[in-house]
């Protein structure tokens, strides 16, 4: 989630993923030499990834360390902050208010947040709840990265967050262009606590991790810098080389767009049961994957609400998101005919380590 450009490692594909029990892999293979080349090669301190074949198996792996300084091994299927697939979860309560008739998509956001959203050129009256989701509201950003490297452990209220980005400029009319940000998901979060009177973590909670059995995945509660099972540490690399710990950090500037902490597994299983209809009726899970051009993403990226699709080499595409925050970026997909993977390194990696864990996810899809 850290920024616009973590949406480069999102994927995932419509299909019947069911929850499946994971098995470390029992030898290196092709799967075990791609992780190991990214941190050979491409230097990430720990990759690891939940591959589901076409066998209908799921199988767990991991390469690296997962403590830089005692070198101790990658806890198989550890847990990770998942930064912008947050989105896809808080996507899915808005979709469950609209199926239940207390939201509605083509409404404005002033119908459930009157006069909050204001600013030069931004106007909550002209913004509807489809486009926070879709990210064609024309809002500016509200997180600053450098910040956020500089002071991880500060907690951020929501409405401090929206401040930030209402003091900019609207960067387009809602509905005439697209452009990946968090804003729209932080109103998204906004309007899920007004609608319910609950917290949205909460709400995530019980509409997602519990319906569908997510043992491994929670919503941080406010103050809460902790990753709380087995997993392995999250990096920056600096400027002279050296790695600083991101492992640690309060999340709430990420919130609605980017707080949960999950496994590859869970989110493996997380985007099977939505795509398979476990958690939307059929009318909200087509306006899910009704998709606009996003072209910034990738070639032939689509978005749509809270779920991108990204073609594959070969042939046919994938669903789902991705997501980045300081010490992680995960990447991943789900075909048609239900294979899986979601992989994910122990750092924000540079431009070139981005493109090839993408590329190892098509190659993993496509094998």
């Amino acid at each position: 989630m850290a920024a616009a450009t973590s949406m480069v490692a999102a994927a995932v594909v419509a299909g019947a993923l069911s929850p499946a029990t994971a098995s470390a892999a029992p030898r290196p293979d092709s799967v075990q030499q791609s992780l190991d080349a990214l941190v050979k090669k491409n230097g990430v301190p720990a990759a690891l990834a939940t591959v589901k074949g076409r066998d209908g198996r799921t199988r767990t792996y991991t390469a690296g360390v997962g403590n830089a300084a005692t070198k101790a091994k990658v806890p198989m299927d550890g847990q990770v902050r998942i930064g912008s697939n947050t989105k896809a979860f808080t996507a899915v309560v808005v979709l469950q208010l609209v199926a239940e008739g207390k939201v509605g998509l083509d409404s404005s956001v002033d119908t459930y947040l009157p006069g909050l959203v204001r600013g030069e050129g931004i106007d909550g009256r002209t913004i509807t709840v489809r486009q926070l989701l879709q990210h064609t509201s024309g809002l500016p950003e509200y997180v600053d990265r450098e910040g956020i490297l500089k002071d991880p452990k500060r907690y951020y209220e929501p409405r401090e967050l929206l401040d930030g980005a209402l003091a900019q400029k609207a960067h387009f009319a809602p509905g005439t262009d697209w452009e990946y940000n968090n804003t729209g998901y932080l109103l998204a979060g906004l309007i899920v606590q007004k609608v319910t009177g609950r917290p949205l973590g909460e709400e995530i909670t019980k509409r997602v991790v519990d319906r569908i059995g997510l043992r491994h995945t929670y919503f941080p509660a406010p103050g809460d810098m902790t990753i709380h099972e087995a997993h392995p540490k999250g990096y920056q690399r600096n400027a002279d080389g050296t790695l600083r710990d991101y492992t640690e950090l309060d999340p709430s500037w990420g919130w609605a767009a980017g707080a949960a902490v999950s496994t590859n597994t869970d989110v493996t299983r997380f985007y099977g049961a939505l795509l398979g209809g476990r958690l939307l009726p059929a009318a909200q899970l087509a306006q899910m994957r009704t998709t606009v051009p996003a072209e910034a993403i990738g070639t032939g990226v689509r978005y749509g609400l809270g779920l991108v699709s990204r073609p594959l080499s070969c042939g046919g595409v994938a669903w789902g998101h991705g997501g980045t925050i300081p010490g992680y970026e995960s990447a991943g997909g789900t075909t048609e005919d239900g294979r899986a993977v979601n992989l994910t390194v122990t750092t924000i990696p540079d431009a070139d380590t981005t493109k090839r864990v993408d590329q190892v996810v098509d190659e993993l899809l496509c094998r």
